[in-house]
């Protein structure tokens, strides 16, 4: 059985290098008793090297929110893949709406995804519509999305890849999108995904969902929406309930 796949990003937390090694810490040993989920946790750039330990971390893979769009060279305030690959980190997000809209285009987004995959790192590809139309013109938005980021992606690279579906209305939202949307969104998802590649491909590539995930909606964004693991924001910097989610997740 594949692994399920629960990714923190941690965004602009916490404030201080003792709280994010403290968070890691305690992410990692529950990430340890798990049996059927591999967890990753995305610290700020600043605290990567902090959250890295000696030796296996089971369960439990560092990842990165961002990574530059050159490989190395004079870009002043930038982090090359490079970098983050000697710290360890095995997972970059890419095409976050929150990096969208600090202008990364399609473009971008689909030099960064082969920057990652020709460092052998695995990229994390952020999709997700800005608002959610009758008409459902939200799947062209998506589609475009997918082909843009995919445009100069190989199929030998693709089936490296994790697709985050991650809708920006929902993000910090009161309420998660409904299971049954988010089923029938994975499931166009993986229509596009195969368009571009193949249906065998598209179906074994994992699709995690992100947008005010809780312990209260994970079961049922899980079971009904048909992903493969989800993506969380503010909850992953909680440590207990990031940690109650991890083992509820483990569980279903």
């Amino acid at each position: 059985m594949n692994k399920k796949l629960i990714i923190g990003n941690w965004k602009m937390n916490p404030v201080n290098a003792v709280e994010a090694k403290h968070i890691a810490e305690k992410v990692r040993l529950a990430s340890s008793k798990l049996k059927n989920t591999e967890t990753v946790i995305c610290p700020p750039l600043i605290y990567i090297s902090l959250c890295k330990v000696k030796g296996e971390s089971k369960n439990c893979s560092l990842g990165a929110q961002t990574v530059s769009r050159d490989v190395e060279g004079a870009h002043t305030g930038e982090v090359g893949i490079n970098m983050l690959k000697d710290l360890g980190v095995e997972y970059v997000i890419v095409g976050h709406s929150e990096e969208r809209e600090r202008g990364d285009t399609d473009e971008i987004i689909s030099k960064k995804i082969n920057i990652i995959l020709d460092a052998g790192l695995i990229p994390v590809i952020c999709v997700g519509e800005k608002v959610r139309d009758a008409d459902g013109g939200h799947y062209e938005y998506l589609k475009q999305q997918i082909k843009g980021g995919f445009a100069n992606v190989s199929k030998k690279h693709a089936k490296n890849v994790v697709l985050a579906y991650e809708p920006v209305w929902a993000i910090g939202a009161i309420e998660a999108m409904a299971p049954d949307q988010i089923c029938e969104t994975v499931l166009f998802i993986r229509k596009v995904f195969a368009d571009i590649f193949e249906n065998t491909l598209a179906m074994k590539t994992k699709i995690i969902y992100g947008g005010s995930v809780n312990t209260n909606n994970a079961g049922d964004i899980m079971i009904t929406g048909k992903v493969d693991g989800l993506l969380l924001g503010r909850l992953s910097v909680n440590v207990v309930g990031f940690t109650e989610l991890l083992k509820f997740v483990d569980s279903i």
